[in-house]
């Protein structure tokens, strides 16, 4: 349960009340320093690999802790052990059993072992993937290693209250996510990590936008052994941000000092900090100074290594613990015999903790060691060994010698043995189909839910057709994205989107002309030029049952958002092991156009960074609507990037705009022909009819054309092999660098379709230079593939 709150001003409690309050609060301090350090000694033991902790943050996070309501959601770092006990979002025994790495999701809720201790996040999600109700107790966000990553996801989860309170589309039917917007979110950080450029557009958006989000910057001193005076200007964030501050007539961020070790200073001004935030929506920032860390960074070196002497010394006379022990002292709360059994009892109750973790933690793996055994032995003793039976009988002795084995060890053991019995029969079947469970098992324990295994996985959307009317309209490209878009708006409340010049002048393309006039500059919303924190933004409403597009003016440009992308969104399903989902679209342009900053494909960069996104490559306007649809159907994340050249070519008007979906992962076959199959996507793909028509059409060379619509996922029913069978040669051309998409599809085709079968000539890849594009027409047209690089390649492929 979480701890228990202090009370406010308007409450009087009896000094037996506040005495428990304190001493529940000091025994939490205890017990969190007690499951430090004793998780120090796991992993200088080898018990568990690495070690992160929270020392010296206990009593600040305590106090925070009582500020935290049902709703409330946090985005933290890797030292909030303290805060997570208190507010019940988690306990001992999980702290734990992350700390094992145990893969049971019962046992370490937040990851499953997945993600290193100090990691942490509540399960949002059913066992069916559905959504469960995020306001009958205070939430937690999974974290990520990266420093500051946590903010632009904070800014995006404050945001979303921010839309709750103030859509009057979403007063009704969103109960599970928000009670009208007053839900804070807490952000913590190390104070070092404010030197981080996520840090610094995620302050200024959220003063800018007016979220509630309040942010607590632990200042201990150090950044690993970097101390501040090298990180911060002024030696002091809060002094760094004093123009932000907040005045009645410019608006900003309110900000509060507050030492570390005083605990009555902390609880008053979190209360009265918090309550602000909830009340206003002014963003608020807690700078927690006089911090210490007392067991250094982790447990990969030792801060005596880089603290003088007499800073340690100063860090253990203001150890939080030793300073609230002091406070109850002084203040006759209890007495030290008292104090003494209380500390022994928490204590106890982290050593006890971790027991029952580590029990469990070894208890499937000695099962299977168990089973591993019985099978060998069975195998030494059996017919047709293949060898002398003693090198099993050894492979069993040397597993069992294990006072500390993973699954590695038993995988490695049945391995083994298998090479040394063969056998199709008794014994060595056993032992072989014992073999592919071990593998099965450990693929579902340490590789499944990259994806959705919802009912609304984008790969379970039922495909619906284009349906067009005889007297269908033609529209140019844009104009059929602004009719997809207004019918969106219209018919989903949940629906916002949000971008550099998106609202106003509705996208530099136009694709919501008029559409904030018509839905309000909530709905579709102007941001500044700051990527990283527009895919925060959308981050944090697509975790909070919202359907956000993101929109990313230029694909050049989406290096700034990159790392939310590829460090959160696309490892959120896997790393929470189904706990949490993140269904944000992602709009952005690229190809060819002008320049080497406007005709970006860095598609090779994208699909190795996003594994985890769906990756959608129209190459029309129509078929980019279709797949906005399937996605805004599903219950994942997903990159739609629009051809920059095809806004103002015509297109039919599809009469199912709205409701028709392209399938994900299924290539359509656009031209047919018998002599070459030619795959490539998006803009391309007018470059290659081009060479169609002008040159091999007219030489009598018939040439199959395969649009792959999506790179991720990629010809899951392998039509484009299929196509190969029949044609014996295959071209990959894309406007990527050499080695890029280009050799991405290769290998899929090649590799894992079994291509190579079907080949009567060598294989082509057709890319741009390894240079970005030149400027203007003419370095358009030598720096990305063209029209007559791609005859010439074919018309050499088919004299070969």
């Amino acid at each position: 349960m979480p701890h228990t709150a202090t009370a406010s001003a308007t409450e009087r409690l009896s000094f037996e009340e506040f005495k428990k309050g304190v001493l529940d609060d000091y025994r939490m301090v205890v017990a969190s320093r007690e499951a430090s350090l004793i998780g120090r000694r796991e992993v200088l033991t080898g018990k568990a690999k690495f070690g992160i902790f929270g020392d010296g943050k206990e009593l600040a996070q305590i106090a925070a802790a009582k500020c935290f309501q049902p709703g409330d959601i946090r985005s933290g770092y890797y030292r909030d052990q303290t805060l997570m006990f208190a507010t019940g979002m988690s306990d001992m025994q999980q702290f734990f059993a992350q700390l094992y790495a145990d893969t049971d999701i019962d046992r370490e809720p937040a990851s499953a072992g997945r993600m290193m201790n100090g990691h942490y996040g509540t399960r949002w999600l059913d066992d069916s993937g559905e959504w469960k109700d995020l306001m009958q107790q205070p939430q937690s966000s999974s974290d990520i290693s990266p420093t500051a990553g946590q903010m632009v996801r904070a800014l995006g989860l404050a945001y979303a209250s921010k839309m709750y309170r103030n859509t009057e589309s979403l007063q009704t039917g969103f109960e599970r996510f928000s009670n009208q917007g007053n839900e804070v979110v807490f952000c913590t950080i190390g104070d070092a990590s404010t030197s981080e450029g996520l840090f610094w557009e995620s302050v200024n958006a959220a003063g800018v936008l007016r979220v509630p989000l309040a942010i607590f910057i632990w200042d201990d001193g150090y950044g690993i052994s970097v101390p501040r005076k090298y990180q911060t200007t002024k030696n002091s964030i809060s002094d760094a941000l004093s123009g932000m501050e907040w005045d009645e007539e410019n608006g900003g961020i309110n900000i509060y000092k507050v030492k570390g070790w005083d605990y009555a200073g902390l609880v008053q001004t979190f209360q009265k900090g918090i309550s602000r935030v909830r009340e206003t929506h002014i963003p608020a920032i807690f700078h927690v100074q006089e911090l210490t860390q007392p067991q250094g960074h982790s447990t990969s070196g030792s801060h005596e290594r880089y603290k003088s002497k007499e800073r340690l010394e100063w860090e253990k006379e203001w150890d939080c613990v030793l300073k609230m022990k002091q406070f109850i002292l002084d203040n006759k709360i209890a007495d030290l015999d008292e104090l003494t059994t209380l500390e022994d009892d928490a204590k106890a109750e982290a050593k006890m903790a971790r027991q029952f973790a580590w029990e469990d933690f070894l208890s499937p793996i000695k099962a299977q060691m168990a089973r591993a055994t019985a099978l060998i032995q069975a195998a030494a003793a059996g017919p047709g060994i293949a060898g002398d039976p003693a090198a099993l009988n050894a492979i069993v002795a040397e597993l069992n010698a294990l006072k500390e084995p993973i699954y590695k060890d038993v995988m490695q053991a049945v391995r083994k043995a298998l090479s040394l019995r063969q056998g199709t029969h008794g014994a060595g079947k056993e032992l072989s189909d014992f073999y592919q469970f071990l593998k099965a098992d450990n693929k579902e324990k340490f590789s499944s839910h990259v994806h959705s295994q919802s009912a609304y996985s984008a790969m379970k959307v039922t495909e619906v057709p284009a349906q067009y009317d005889t007297d269908a309209p033609v529209l140019n490209g844009y104009e059929v994205l602004n009719k997809f878009f207004d019918h969106t708006f219209a018919t989903n409340p949940a629906v916002f989107a949000f971008g550099e010049d998106l609202g106003k002048i509705g996208d530099v393309n136009q694709g919501f002309a008029g559409l904030q006039d018509k839905y309000g500059p909530l709905r579709i919303t102007d941001t500044g030029i700051r990527e990283a924190s527009i895919i925060g933004q959308g981050i944090g409403m697509a975790l909070r049952g919202l359907r956000p597009i993101a929109e990313i003016q230029y694909l050049d440009y989406l290096l700034y958002g990159l790392q939310p992308l590829s460090d959160d969104v696309a490892t959120l399903h896997y790393r929470t092991r189904g706990g949490q989902k993140c269904p944000l679209i992602i709009r952005t342009r690229g190809h060819r156009l002008e320049g080497i900053w406007h005709s970006g494909s860095p598609m090779g960069m994208i699909i190795n960074a996003i594994r985890g996104i769906h990756l959608c490559v129209p190459r029309n306007m129509v078929q980019a609507a279709g797949m906005y649809n399937t996605l805004l159907s599903s219950d994942e994340p997903g990159m739609v990037i629009e051809c920059l050249n095809g806004y103002r070519l015509k297109e039919k008007l599809p009469a199912n705009l709205g409701s028709f979906t392209v399938p994900l992962g299924v290539p359509e076959v656009i031209r047919e022909g018998s002599d070459v199959t030619i795959v490539s996507y998006g803009s391309t793909l007018r470059v290659i009819e081009a060479a169609i028509q002008t040159y091999l059409e007219p030489q009598g060379i018939s040439c199959e054309v395969v649009d792959v619509r999506t790179l991720l996922p990629f010809d899951v029913d392998h039509l484009i092999v299929g196509s190969l069978r029949k044609t014996n040669r295959i071209v990959f051309i894309d406007e990527d660098v050499p080695g890029g998409a280009s050799a991405y599809m290769f290998q899929q085709v090649m590799e894992k379709q079994g291509g190579f079968r079907w080949l009567d000539v060598a294989p082509r890849t057709i890319t741009a230079r390894e240079h970005r594009a030149a400027y203007a027409t003419d370095g358009d047209y030598f720096s990305k593939p063209n029209a007559e690089d791609i005859a010439e390649v074919i018309e050499e492929m088919m004299r070969e």
